[in-house]
């Protein structure tokens, strides 16, 4: 099978690497930076150049770019892409990428699924792409509709041999208000938490705790800022009720409320629980 891989940053690096090293694929790849590309045939992630020639062979394209340069490249190069091939996107937000996408494909005769891998580093880059980066994760992915159940069982195939352990199926609206909450308001969170001044004098004062929510303070801020903005609605719901919730813990503390403290602790408590049943 032929794979074509368009964005060799981290996470389109590492399905090149993990798709060329675990699988007897060839694997074609492009990235706007000549020099992601040039260290990509190098280490041998990738087979050539995934270009106008090599698009017409490849039975399997993965798109990994961000939202806006996903569903550009995916129409400008429709024409290109064989008929009944597998076009699957690796985007943060699914709205703003499945519906022109399915529209295109449905128009040029392939298959579009629109996809989230669940992995990720605080790194980016081509540099950073690991070939075991799937390992046991989960993959997302949304169809148009979910009447023939042998082609998402290929779709599913394409991901487990790469090392996905688990893959979600859903529509595009559930997929960006379920991310909003768990993936894109804990970016806002972290991010928004080291702005202390307390965060620059830390040293000696912090553990685990600190780590673990301050982890992915350091971000892409120009590929955040994209994805927050394309699912602008779902996240700002987010922002909101948990700005409402942490007023008041604070209202409960300046008027030193140990009842009311107490059972806010005690919800947060029950409901971290309940949500690993």
């Amino acid at each position: 099978m032929k794979i074509g891989i368009a964005g060799l940053g981290l996470i389109g690096g590492s399905m090149a690497k993990a798709f060329k090293f675990h699988t007897e694929n060839e694997v074609y790849g492009c990235d706007t930076d000549e020099a992601s590309f040039k260290r990509a045939v190098l280490v041998g992630a990738v087979d050539g150049r995934l270009d106008e020639s090599t698009i017409p062979d490849c039975d399997v394209i993965i798109v990994a770019l961000y939202p806006k340069a996903a569903v550009e490249y995916i129409c400008s190069n429709a024409q290109f892409i064989k008929k009944g091939a597998v076009v699957v996107d690796c985007c943060g937000v699914k709205q703003y990428v499945c519906a022109p996408c399915f529209e295109v494909a449905k128009k040029h005769g392939f298959e579009f699924y629109g996809g989230h891998p669940m992995a990720g580093t605080q790194f980016s880059g081509f540099a950073a792409a690991r070939e075991n980066l799937f390992n046991g994760a989960s993959m997302i992915i949304v169809p148009e509709d979910t009447d023939d159940i042998f082609k998402l069982d290929y779709v599913k195939s394409i991901f487990t041999s790469v090392g996905f352990k688990n893959i979600t199926i859903t529509d595009a609206a559930t997929h960006d208000r379920m991310i909003a909450y768990t993936s894109q308001l804990a970016h806002v969170v972290s991010n928004a938490y080291v702005k202390s001044p307390n965060a620059q004098v830390h040293k000696g004062f912090s553990a685990g705790s600190f780590k673990d929510l301050t982890r992915v303070a350091r971000l892409n801020e120009t590929m955040w800022t994209e994805l927050f903005l394309e699912n602008a609605d779902f996240l700002a719901e987010e922002i909101d009720r948990i700005a409402d919730e942490l007023k008041k813990y604070s209202h409960a503390i300046k008027s030193r409320d140990a009842e009311t403290l107490c059972a806010l602790l005690k919800e947060g408590s029950i409901a971290k629980e309940n949500s690993e049943k």
